[in-house]
């Protein structure tokens, strides 16, 4: 599949979703949003894809947020906006929840919308060189994808509001001890990194990664008890699958397992 805003690769169970806008630092247009849309659905329906990598092309930006000379061009209505970015809430939830893991490999600045995305990962490794920031107050707005929420539930509401009411900038090491990210690379290692991990979770069985990871998202949604519920009917359902069973046969005869998805 072709894109105008974004390259699409898969190989070795991971597909590789590049930001493509590297003279405007990935920015996001609306037809950045389009594509990502178009990109979701076919490695959602791709078998051979288990883990969604997103980055950005060249080595300066992730994603540096709203493409702010198509914003300038046009001057929307309360109303308008509200609809638009509604429409981008939903992209950004699909992205959150969708079945696979995902992983945002940042390999420079993720500002405004670009951090957004990166909220939306389960997982965010940065090189040394990264730089993450929800800075729309700085420009008289907020966060319109999503930001102040997940930000909050990461982080926490104070540690949050700080960050939102600065318009601050963090360098990787700062996001890393904030828990924004699960680890920072030296820049020259950040592909092959981020490739080792997606590798050895796309070696995992593909039912019961996503089993876990639902159960950790909507159990932090839930009461304590629900989300207990949750687990063990999504072990009661993962028992009788033959991966289960062919880790169980791989484990004895002290092979490697092949797993399916099934």
């Amino acid at each position: 599949m072709e894109f105008e805003t974004l390259r699409l690769a898969v190989e070795d169970g991971v597909a590789t979703l590049t930001l493509h806008r590297p003279e405007a630092m990935n920015a996001i247009t609306q037809r950045m949003k389009d594509e990502l849309g178009a990109a979701l659905d076919a490695v959602a329906t791709d078998d051979a894809a288990r883990v969604l990598v997103v980055t950005g092309a060249g080595d300066k930006a992730f994603c540096a947020g709203a493409d702010l000379k198509e914003r300038a061009a046009s001057e929307p209505t309360p109303a308008e906006f509200f609809f638009r970015q509604q429409a981008t809430h939903r992209l950004f939830t699909r992205l959150e929840q969708f079945a696979k893991p995902v992983i945002a490999a940042l390999n420079g600045a993720a500002f405004g919308g670009g951090a957004e995305i990166a909220l939306c990962a389960d997982l965010r490794v940065a090189a040394e060189h990264a730089r993450f920031g929800l800075t729309e107050v700085a420009l008289g707005v907020i966060p319109a994808g999503g930001g102040t929420q997940r930000l909050a539930r990461l982080v926490g509401p104070a540690r949050a509001k700080e960050l939102l009411f600065t318009a601050a900038r963090l360098t990787a090491t700062e996001a890393l001890a904030l828990g924004l990210v699960n680890r920072v690379v030296p820049s020259d290692r950040l592909a092959a990194e981020v490739r080792a991990l997606a590798v050895a979770i796309a070696a995992k069985p593909p039912l019961a990664v996503r089993f876990a990871k639902q159960a950790v998202d909507k159990g932090l949604q839930a009461d304590l008890q629900t989300a207990l519920d949750f687990e063990l009917y999504a072990a009661a359902i993962l028992f009788d699958t033959e991966d289960r069973r062919e880790g169980m046969r791989a484990f004895v005869e002290k092979r490697t397992p092949r797993f399916v998805g099934r």
